[in-house]
């Protein structure tokens, strides 16, 4: 038997913020200090893709949501968007697989991982918080959120926007808070020091 004592626990952070906060440009700040990163949103995509969601999509609002087994997404953002009733169901439906997805890679971290680190934008929205040791929320000033918003397309903003806790409602909520106001230098900068309090979270010091 080894005399080792065993590792604590790897620390596990949920990061969430408005959109066009910058949350993809903090996980990918957070890999590259080397912590073990998920996006649920890519989760989601790659769920998306599934043979069987796909399916399940297809016997709900017809083949066209799926033409060749490929399922539209803007064709469904169509449709859930415009009926609250037909998004709760496509939430019951992909909110327990990504959960599934999340458990599936806290399990997986190694004992000696820095941070696990996973991107949920609607983390307090859904009651994900509980499932994590600290949670950060980045935040941007309103203007530069709109003109980021604006590149990646207002109308997009506006759908997403409705279904969402204003951005001082999240940073209230959240353990810490990273502002995104300036360059990614300055986010990496920031998140870096922030680090040790996260990693403290667990124990791991």
């Amino acid at each position: 038997m080894s005399g080792r004592a065993a590792l604590p626990p790897v620390p596990f952070v949920g990061l969430t913020g408005a959109v066009a906060s910058g949350k993809s440009a903090a996980l990918d700040a957070f890999a590259r200090l080397g912590a073990a990163t998920l996006s649920t949103d890519e989760t989601t995509h790659e769920l998306l893709a599934t043979e069987g969601v796909a399916s399940r999509l297809a016997e709900r609002w017809g083949a066209e949501v799926a033409p060749g087994g490929v399922v539209d997404r803007d064709r469904v953002g169509a449709i859930v968007f415009q009926r609250p009733d037909e998004l709760r169901w496509l939430e019951s439906l992909m909110h327990p697989l990504v959960g599934q997805r999340v458990a599936e890679f806290r399990a997986s971290l190694p004992a000696e991982a820095m941070l696990g680190v996973v991107e949920v934008p609607l983390l307090f929205e859904t009651g994900m918080e509980a499932a994590f040791d600290a949670t950060v929320c980045v935040v941007a000033n309103d203007e530069l959120r709109a003109r980021r918003a604006g590149e990646r397309g207002i109308a997009r903003l506006a759908e997403r926007a409705t279904k969402q806790l204003s951005q001082e409602e999240k940073a209230d909520r959240a353990t810490h808070v990273v502002r995104n106001d300036g360059t990614p230098a300055d986010l990496e900068e920031a998140i870096a020091a922030l680090v040790p309090k996260l990693r403290a979270a667990a124990g791991s010091g």
